[in-house]
């Protein structure tokens, strides 16, 4: 029998951590113990669990010195029960469906070597059943599957700016395709990265790894930089099969100019994690793709939705560029 642990980092979401642990609560298979490590500068968080008790939770709140994704995670990592074989995070704003635990423990035992497996959310993409072998023009297929295809992966396939590498994988010149680009078929997939928030490792893997503490504050794609660092250590999957719900809550977000920068500079940084000294050709296409999808995100200013947002992330995109070639940076092994 598997024993695991849940790993919560939260920060100012008192509401959206309710929804979560109800849905944790109505498992089909529950954790041994949860870990919920609280960064908020406030105390809505910590009044929550003073007035309401979950089965096996323990709380955990710590100062603004410890605060910030990665910091946090560690600390879960570092208080987990010795008994625990399996280390889950989920992030604060997620909602499982009630086998979510079951069929995520299972994939471990159809794939004893694996490292890692990460869940699948099923509310950000609509996906329809393929009618005939070809693919719809317009669209990405895969397994018997198409999802339509986003205006920025029309422009790159038409300047040549994006392979056939597979989702999960990172090409040489980074800005693949995402494990939103994986089917819900049920199956399990070999990747080498999968999202943070809705993850799970063998907890023998961090004995030889942490989260690294360059992604202070949001940390945005940290996920991305322990994955890659944990695929060389072993093999990483999804499992379609263990299905949850995204929520965004937008609380405790960074401000889009901030969010802007992060995506550039996180992006490079883990980027070079993987492939730290990239030939002349693929350095030329990163910068281009960079170029690109902030050119398209600038454009979201006059015709998106959201136009004051999208102009405030494409100049922070834009001030991340620049300081590539004035302050790179260091890359943390």
């Amino acid at each position: 029998m598997i024993n695991f642990s849940l790993i919560i980092c939260t920060y100012q979401r008192p509401n959206a951590i309710v929804k979560l642990l109800n849905s944790v609560q109505k498992q089909s298979l529950s954790p041994n113990e949860i870990l919920v490590v609280d960064g908020s500068a406030n105390d809505e968080t910590a009044i929550i669990f003073k007035e309401k008790k979950y089965k096996n939770l323990r709380y955990l709140k710590v100062d603004e010195s410890e605060r910030g994704l990665t910091k946090q995670r560690n600390i879960g990592i570092a208080n987990v029960s010795k008994n625990i074989d399996i280390i889950c995070f989920l992030d604060d704003d997620i909602v499982l469906t009630p086998t979510y635990f079951e069929n995520l423990l299972d994939s471990y035992r159809i794939y004893p070597r694996a490292i890692g497996i990460g869940g699948y959310i099923t509310n950000e993409v609509s996906w329809v059943k393929q009618q005939t072998e070809s693919c719809p023009k317009n669209k990405f297929c895969i397994d018997g599957y198409s999802r339509s295809e986003g205006m920025r992966f029309k422009i790159r396939k038409f300047l040549n700016l994006i392979d056939s590498t597979p989702p999960g994988f990172m090409p040489n010149y980074s800005h693949g395709r995402s494990v939103s680009y994986l089917p819900p078929s049920n199956k399990i997939y070999r990747v080498e990265y999968f999202m943070g928030g809705v993850s799970s490792f063998k907890k023998e893997l961090f004995t030889q790894l942490q989260f690294s503490i360059y992604f202070e504050g949001y940390g945005l794609y940290e996920d991305l930089d322990f994955c890659l660092k944990a695929s060389k250590l072993g093999k990483l999957y999804v499992n379609t099969a263990a299905k949850l719900a995204h929520c965004h809550e937008e609380s405790g977000r960074p401000n889009r100019y901030a969010y802007g920068k992060m995506v550039v500079r996180n992006g490079w940084y883990v980027w070079r994690v993987k492939y730290t000294n990239p030939a002349l050709k693929t350095v030329l296409k990163f910068h281009l793709n960079v170029l690109l999808l902030t050119g398209i995100r600038f454009l979201n200013s006059f015709y998106g939705n959201h136009k004051s947002e999208a102009f405030t992330e494409s100049m922070g995109r834009i001030v991340g560029w620049i300081s590539l070639f004035l302050n790179k940076p260091k890359i943390h092994t």
